[in-house]
């Protein structure tokens, strides 16, 4: 049902004409206009819309608009950052020595060793005769970078990269650190086993050496604490006590007292000594080289878990190295063996190179010295070191080996050797695969800090023996100045 509404709806108005509205809106326009004052209202407007119109058609006119219409760009200043100086950590000057001292002492390779020449273990550079006999052993495209390198030589291979170094400079000015150009070990050495020389002929050359350094106005300034020197044999060879001992007084002279010394053996109780690595017959051409060496002994498959390169002491009592020889050819089975009786391994050899690639670990005592060539070796083929004397390495090489010695190495007594309370195989079959394999590694992280590079400019990238002991010299000199670490 719908329901009904009370309210009522309006009642319809009836529509106006549309025509009448518009004629009204008309005729009010007209009489609008008539009036002067909309007249001068209209004129003002068309002024005003004209002048607009003429203003944006000017060339000009854009660039006064407001910023609304064209805002322009915020320029910033642009920052350069300055370049890196490759020399921040020092500058070397290298002293122009009579050539007495370094070139004409290789002019007389002849007459360096009483049994035989020399000239052979300098030439390529102090580098050696190319390798031979290594192919199969090596990867073919790294034989060329191998020689048959002397131990005794780091004085010629410092002597070249220093010269062509990126940090050397001319003026003496400019230096923070001043490089002794002198072979002194190669000029000492011809001397050692003459029974004719005389302490003086020991000494002639070092004492040559401080006159010409001394009277330098550098070395003046700061009585040698910024000046170092490679000594190309251990420190023992140049700390005579007494006319009648071995070597050279050289280290005990006056002037040499605070030069900082490179040696393959240090005195460990002696600030100014540092232990730099001997010599090895490896020597990279580039980057790659070192890389693919890594590669290399990293995937090389090894049969031996030991190994042992060194001969007898018939002279020395109770002599260890022979201990260790008839160790190691008794235990055939785990151990291979390199009997050096001679001077046969004395520049290395493929026998050696070779052993020490199919090895696990190589046995390290104690050569002639607290020391021994046949440690680094040993690490540049992958092979892990076992020492029995802490002198042997752990406190001669610290800036080129890691500060833990259990990473890379292991310690066995002597005497638990000696007594047979310890067994060399058992104590390294008793190290799990796992840890064999992380201490390798870890030997291998370093090779690079064991090797000369064969470029006298040093490599593109890799830091090898050299960049890192010139390195330590720069840090040292450093500390010194800003610790005032300095007697007269």
């Amino acid at each position: 049902m719908f329901s009904v509404s009370d309210h009522k709806f309006p009642e319809p108005q009836p529509k106006r004409p549309q025509s009448l509205d518009k004629l009204n809106s008309l005729n009010s326009i007209l009489q609008l206009i008539h009036q002067p004052r909309t007249c001068l209202l209209f004129a003002i407007l068309a002024l005003q819309v004209l002048l607009l119109f003429t203003l944006r058609s000017l060339p000009f006119a854009r660039q006064h608009l407001s910023p609304t219409y064209s805002p322009q760009p915020v320029r910033l200043p642009i920052t350069v950052p300055e370049p890196e100086d490759e020399c921040g950590s020092g500058r070397v000057f290298v002293y122009d020595l009579p050539k007495t001292l370094n070139q004409e002492i290789l002019q007389n390779c002849d007459d360096l060793n009483p049994w035989s020449s020399r000239c052979k273990a300098l030439a390529n550079d102090g580098l050696g005769q190319k390798a031979t006999g290594i192919k199969g052993i090596v990867p073919d495209n790294l034989v060329p970078a191998w020689y048959w390198t002397d131990q005794f030589v780091s004085e010629v291979i410092f002597h070249n990269r220093i010269l062509n170094h990126k940090c050397r400079v001319m003026e003496p000015e400019s230096a923070t650190a001043f490089y002794i150009p002198f072979y002194v070990g190669l000029a000492v050495g011809k001397y050692l086993w003459s029974n004719s020389s005389t302490a003086q002929d020991r000494d002639r050359h070092c004492e040559m050496m401080l006159r010409c350094v001394q009277d330098q106005p550098s070395y003046k300034k700061s009585d040698g604490w910024d000046h170092f020197i490679t000594m190309g044999r251990i420190t023992w060879d140049f700390r005579r006590s007494k006319n009648d001992d071995w070597g050279s007084s050289c280290i005990y002279l006056p002037g040499m007292r605070n030069i900082t010394r490179l040696l393959i053996e240090r005195n460990p109780w002696d600030y100014f000594d540092v232990g730099i690595p001997y010599p090895t017959g490896f020597h990279p051409r580039s980057d790659s080289d070192v890389a693919d060496w890594q590669n290399f002994v990293r995937n090389r498959s090894r049969s031996k878990l030991f190994s042992f390169a060194g001969g007898k002491r018939s002279a020395i009592k109770n002599d260890f190295r022979g201990l260790l020889l008839s160790h190691c050819q008794k235990e055939s089975d785990a151990c291979r063996v390199v009997d050096c009786a001679g001077t046969k391994c004395s520049n290395g050899t493929s026998a050696i190179l070779e052993t020490f690639l199919d090895s696990d670990f190589c046995l390290q005592p104690r050569g002639d010295s607290f020391t021994r060539r046949s440690i680094f070796d040993c690490m540049v083929a992958g092979s892990i070191p076992v020492f029995f004397w802490r002198r042997t390495a752990y406190i001669q090489y610290e800036w080129f080996l890691p500060g833990e010695p259990d990473s890379y190495s292991v310690f066995i007594d002597r005497y638990a050797v000696i007594n047979g309370t310890a067994s060399i195989k058992n104590v390294l079959q008793g190290i799990s695969r796992e840890e064999v394999k992380k201490m390798r590694e870890k030997v291998i992280d370093y090779i690079p800090k064991f090797l000369y590079a064969e470029p006298q400019e040093g490599l593109e990238t890799v830091k090898d023996a050299f960049d890192v002991a010139l390195e330590g010299v720069f840090r040292r000199f450093k500390q010194q100045g800003e610790l005032g670490f300095r007697w007269k």
